[in-house]
């Protein structure tokens, strides 16, 4: 079974080497020193995402990222939802490639599986050096 699947609610992943990010992902996670057991990722509109939004964390906005994590022992089982929608217009804001941000965000939550928060500057500052980190080392894994 892999340990990374991914799955399309009411939009599309882009992507043309999804096999090598899911490969990575596994990396990401043996690097952090977390035991991994499944990761679902799925990719939505924001609609969707607000309907996930709203039913499970009584929250009523707009979001690119929720993470669930479902684990019930040391292994991390999780469900990762991504507004694909909101990745694209957060890629235009950012002045970014929509396939930087998408890579940025996919990293994003599995950190959060594996321990790391965003709620205080100070850790919004770590999780942003790790998303860097997990970007460049999948970019260089890439290049070879």
């Amino acid at each position: 079974m892999n340990k990374v699947t991914f799955h399309y609610a009411d939009a599309s992943l882009p992507f043309h080497q999804k096999r090598k990010l899911k490969a990575f992902i596994e990396v990401l996670f043996k690097k952090e020193k977390v035991q991994l057991r499944h990761l679902t990722y799925i990719f939505c509109s924001d609609e969707y995402l607000l309907k996930v939004n709203r039913d499970f964390l009584k929250h009523d906005f707009y979001t690119d990222i929720i993470t669930f994590n479902l684990s019930e022992d040391r292994e991390v089982e999780g469900e990762i939802y991504i507004s694909t929608e909101r990745v694209k217009e957060n890629a235009l804001n950012l002045a970014v490639p929509f396939s930087s941000e998408i890579l940025r965000v996919v990293f994003h939550g599995a950190l959060h599986l594996c321990g790391f928060n965003d709620k205080r500057k100070s850790e919004i500052t770590k999780m942003r050096m790790q998303e860097d980190l997990y970007m460049r080392l999948y970019n260089k894994k890439n290049d070879l």
